[in-house]
């Protein structure tokens, strides 16, 4: 295999993939990028059998067909310390792998192919379209909610995506909150589906923000495929029931701030400071007219805050764990949120005050 190309165009791709590279793995070959070549240009591919990536060809100059494996993380650094405007790769039939760019030369050893993981075909029995930065700003509202681990209960892992009646929405629940974002789209079939956090972690990575871009996305009963300006994404659907998240939504409350946004997150941060040295210390809400004062208390000492807030309803004492609070106050892009409880041992839920179209539970701990 013999080829030439520009190295700002192999950067992009190798950056692309390297998403789907398994980096702790006892299988050398998942460790690897796949290099295609034919007459029409390249194509790279990465998978570490959970999500497999591969690029749209690359332009380039290919002087004899063929494909390789090559390490990722050494490939990479390679190009990305080229200076030159143009890359060849040259490989024998031993795997003998030589890469040029400008005056600097590389000899490294390859690997073949044939034992490279391919991508599966699946049947694209279902399809959505929708806007790429619209998708991208979905996940980032949500994924941070998605269970870690949850050995008993996979679903926890994925996100709930659901399609019906022109709207798409995405649920994460990991067990202390849940996270919910609705948009519209055209041509919604009633479609359910859960897709794990993982595989949208890495794609929010590769898509795009431009508001010309779209992503068009297919799945099966066990495949999810992500086609993005030409790159494609696969991967595993994960199966089961997901939780009934509806009715924890509920309009009724006892107790409503109002409070901005920014104000809120720099007292959770100074409140968080002594969660650092012991987890699980409780920042404390005590609501009354026209305030909140939030306080945190541990063996290290105390600390307390009063911001103004519009209040609605009666007086309430709560505690939470901080950082649930601070990641939905974080993906609410509003000056002011609105925060509505019933007792302290119920959820409460968050809302941006000019948008309706996601909201967020979080449970209280017990003081």
């Amino acid at each position: 295999m013999e080829f030439i190309c520009q190295r700002s165009d192999l950067l992009d791709a190798v950056n692309i993939v390297s998403k789907a590279v398994n980096s702790r793995t006892t299988l050398p070959i998942l460790e690897c990028i796949l290099i295609e070549a034919n007459n029409t240009g390249i194509s790279l591919t990465a998978n570490d059998l959970e999500i497999a990536i591969k690029t749209k060809e690359i332009e380039a100059e290919v002087i004899e067909d063929g494909s390789i494996a090559i390490n990722a993380s050494f490939f990479f650094d390679i190009i990305r310390k080229f200076t030159g405007e143009k890359v060849k790769l040259s490989c024998s039939d031993d795997f003998k792998t030589v890469l040029t760019c400008d005056k600097s030369k590389f000899n490294i050893m390859a690997q073949n192919s044939e034992s490279f993981p391919k991508i599966e075909n699946f049947e694209k029995e279902n399809s959505i379209k929708i806007k790429s930065s619209v998708f991208k700003n979905m996940i980032k509202q949500t994924v941070f909610s998605v269970a870690a681990d949850a050995s008993n209960r996979p679903v926890l892992t994925g996100e709930l995506i659901e399609t019906d009646n022109n709207k798409i929405s995405m649920v994460s629940v990991d067990g202390y909150r849940i996270s919910y974002i609705e948009e519209e789209i055209e041509n919604a079939d009633e479609n359910s589906i859960i897709v794990p956090g993982k595989t949208l972690n890495e794609l929010s990575k590769i898509l795009p923000s431009e508001e010309d871009d779209f992503v068009y996305i297919f799945f099966d009963d066990k495949n999810i495929l992500f086609d993005i300006s030409g790159n494609i994404l696969l991967s595993r659907l994960i199966d089961g029931d997901f939780i009934k998240y509806e009715q924890s939504f509920t309009n009724e409350y006892k107790t409503k701030i109002i409070v901005n946004k920014t104000e809120l997150l720099q007292a959770l941060d100074r409140a968080s400071l002594f969660a650092k040295e012991i987890k699980k210390i409780p920042v404390k809400f005590e609501i009354s007219l026209g305030l909140l004062k939030i306080s945190s208390d541990s063996q290290f000492g105390n600390t307390e805050d009063e911001i103004h807030a519009e209040t609605d309803g009666d007086n309430l004492k709560i505690a939470f764990n901080p950082r649930y609070i601070s990641e939905a106050l974080r993906a609410i892009d509003e000056d002011y949120v609105s925060m509505y409880f019933t007792t302290s041992l119920s959820p409460c839920i968050i809302k941006g005050t000019e948008k309706e179209n996601y909201k967020y539970l979080v449970l209280p701990l017990r003081i």
